[in-house]
């Protein structure tokens, strides 16, 4: 918990207010050097605090913290609607998932009542996805509820920019020599021409007109999504579901998503609808990147016309130099190759350097890519130009 996640009070004098702030996050240990005592509402937040974040045994310098939310259901179902009235949104979602983790509240939330409750986001959504073939029946309804509405939201973020901007790359990727006016595209034409500059009258003399191809009704690439369903990439599949649901939508690109641990399952049938894919993945278990990549390769009939993006950790339990040899044949045969360390809003998790840096030599270079960034990735890919690689990398 950090002291901007804490709710001002109105209280006047900033000198107090950054001790009021220090002594809710400090937890009110004698020691903490705060001297401050909470009235009113600040009582009930630093008990919602407490309840996560205090120390079980204050009398015990050292001693690790514990929780004070108990067993029951009913009073974590208290504690969510407290922290969600004292708490913005964003916080909300931080201390859930504290809870979670710290405090082992996954089998909690197989109750009905309990999913009601909480703050929706990518995270929860991940949990309840690996808890997916432990879930009674009498939660499995509220779950889905819980799973489409945090869908809709990100379609509602994602979905525009993202056709908008694969529109135009595919429009661009079907450039003609011979355009009509309206086609022309200036900006390439004109690069093209410089040499013809004619400074006497400070104008380009065109050679050579680039232009658009017009836009038709035919597939124009093919985007095969292949997605790790390890545990950690948890935040990476429901986001990959989601573009892959966009990406389906529009008819100009034949979309196919394929989710793998030490299986390969294709869940490209029911892509109209992302909330049945996720809950057609199967969170956890090994990896063996090979068996899928070559169940990728099986379905490339177009190669040049292919965009394969490969969204894993790199951690392979399959045979690492057929994996490799399988990225080489595809990019040798026109296929553009990306390779997603994670697609999240968290950066690169843990991932297999060595993995990553032989993709690299391959010209695959693995990174890690925020939704925002996601359209632009495919855009490059499908323009079959560099790709607006993070500096992070």
């Amino acid at each position: 918990m950090t002291t901007e996640a804490v709710g001002v009070s109105g209280v006047a004098d900033p000198g107090q207010e950054r001790l009021r702030r220090w002594r809710l996050v400090l937890g009110g240990d004698t020691a903490d050097g705060t001297g401050c005592e909470l009235s009113g509402q600040d009582v009930a937040m630093d008990g919602a605090l407490a309840a996560l974040y205090g120390r079980g045994d204050k009398g015990r310098p050292g001693k690790d913290r514990s929780a004070g939310l108990g067993a029951s259901a009913p009073s974590v179902a208290r504690w969510l609607g407290d922290i969600r009235t004292y708490f913005p949104s964003s916080v909300v979602q931080v201390m859930q998932r504290d809870a979670i983790d710290r405090l082992g509240l996954s089998t909690l939330l197989l109750e009905p009542e309990m999913l009601e409750a909480v703050e929706a986001d990518v995270h929860l959504v991940g949990t309840l996805l690996s808890l997916n073939k432990a879930m009674p029946e009498t939660t499995k309804e509220t779950a889905r509820a819980v799973v489409r509405k945090v869908v809709q939201d990100l379609e509602k973020r994602l979905a525009t920019r993202t056709r908008a901007t694969l529109t135009g790359a595919l429009d661009r990727s079907a450039r003609i020599n011979r355009p009509r006016h309206q086609d022309i595209d200036w900006n390439r034409t004109i690069a093209a021409n410089l040499k013809n500059y004619l400074p006497e009258y400070r104008t380009v003399v065109p050679e050579r007109l680039i232009g658009y191809g017009r836009a038709s009704q035919s597939v124009k690439k093919e985007v095969i999504l292949c997605i790790d369903q390890s545990g950690s990439m948890a935040a990476s599949v429901v986001y990959a579901s989601v573009f892959g649901a966009v990406l389906a939508s529009m008819r100009s690109i034949n979309t196919r998503l394929v989710v793998f641990d030490t299986a390969v399952v294709d869940l490209t049938d029911q892509l109209d609808d992302p909330v049945d894919v996720l809950f057609g993945t199967q969170l956890g278990g090994g990896t063996d990147i090979n068996r899928a990549l070559a169940y990728c390769q099986s379905q490339i009939t177009r190669p040049a016309e292919t965009v394969v993006v490969l969204i894993s950790d790199l951690y392979e339990g399959g045979i690492r130099n057929e994996m490799l040899k399988r990225v080489a044949a595809m990019k040798a045969s026109g296929v553009q190759f990306v390779t997603l360390l994670a697609l999240s809003d968290e950066g690169a998790p843990a991932y297999d350097r060595e993995h990553a840096a032989a993709l690299g030599a391959l010209g695959a270079p693995a990174f890690a890519c925020t939704p925002d960034l996601f359209p632009e990735v495919m855009a490059a890919a499908i323009e079959k130009r560099p790709l607006p690689i993070p500096d992070t990398v």
